[in-house]
């Protein structure tokens, strides 16, 4: 019996150091509920702290002043599954910096103080499944290719931001898209709006409250109206579509602007032929009639 309890003592001791020591790989100023979460939330950080676990899975960091995420944050966490990052000070994420991490199922990047999601932003985050981009009031430019590879997405949050308008790429390329909210956003009923408001149309149970809680305002006198007052007829004037026959009228109208400026040179061509022949005779003439 003793000398199996000897060939156990480096198991039991190495047990002991890292049920010891797991409390020690907490940040100061973060609270750790169990082994593999961060919970620095309304801690006053105005970066992220140091000495995260990198096992961690969940890291909230929500409610502080953090700046920025640097480039090469999620390198090193590969498990990282639920990161929260809402109201925080982020006005603007560089591409590729959050596409490190192939496991994030949850990112929140709401109420913070972003200008604009670039293309690949996310880059090919296809385990990502909830996205929260809401509350930004300075958001008012969404790359069309800003959720290219977010194959698994499902719920998508865009509200209360200052878009007025959303290329339908951007969500047309997210097959798993199940939930997606636009409410909130000053969206104007111009012509570059009205593929989006097609699409809205055709996905209105995607929208929680439906297409009744979305407003835009007219490019005329700005008036107000909700989207569910207008239909493809407020749009006609910018629908543009050509017929055969307007095809022909183009192609036979350049063709005889072709030909007439072919012919208006030839004449002019002729005519300067002409006067300069005739500028020579005259000239013979009056030679003639001084000898």
């Amino acid at each position: 019996m003793l000398p199996c309890v000897c060939r156990l003592q480096p198991l039991l001791a190495f047990v002991s150091f890292a049920l010891l020591t797991q409390g020690e790989n907490c940040p100061a100023t973060c609270l750790c509920p169990d082994h593999h979460t961060v919970d620095c939330s309304g801690r006053g950080l105005t970066r992220l702290p140091d000495e995260i676990p990198l096992d961690v899975r969940r890291l909230l960091l929500s409610d502080n002043w953090i700046p920025q995420i640097p480039s090469d944050f999620l390198v090193l966490y590969s498990d990282l599954v639920y990161l929260d990052l809402r109201n925080n000070s982020l006005s603007h994420i560089e591409p590729g910096t959050l596409s490190t991490s192939s496991r994030l199922v949850f990112l929140d990047l709401g109420s913070n103080n972003l200008t604009e999601i670039p293309k690949g932003a996310f880059g090919e985050s296809r385990s990502l499944i909830k996205l929260r981009l809401g509350n930004n009031p300075y958001l008012s430019m969404v790359n069309e290719d800003a959720f290219r590879g977010l194959t698994s997405l499902r719920e998508l949050e865009l509200e209360r931001n200052a878009l007025s308008g959303l290329q339908v790429g951007a969500l047309s390329q997210l097959p798993s898209l199940r939930v997606v909210r636009l409410e909130g956003n000053p969206w104007v009923c111009n012509c570059t709006f009205a593929n989006l408001f097609t699409w809205l149309n055709e996905n209105s149970h995607k929208l929680p409250n439906g297409i009744e809680s979305m407003e835009c305002s007219l490019p005329m006198d700005g008036r107000r109206v909700p989207l569910s007052q207008l239909s493809q007829d407020s749009f006609r004037e910018c629908q543009v579509t050509l017929t055969l026959t307007d095809f022909l009228i183009i192609i036979f109208s350049g063709i005889s602007v072709s030909v007439a400026a072919i012919m208006a040179s030839f004449f002019l061509a002729s005519t300067v032929h002409c006067f300069q022949r005739w500028s020579k005779g005259t000239k013979g003439e009056d030679e003639e009639n001084e000898e």
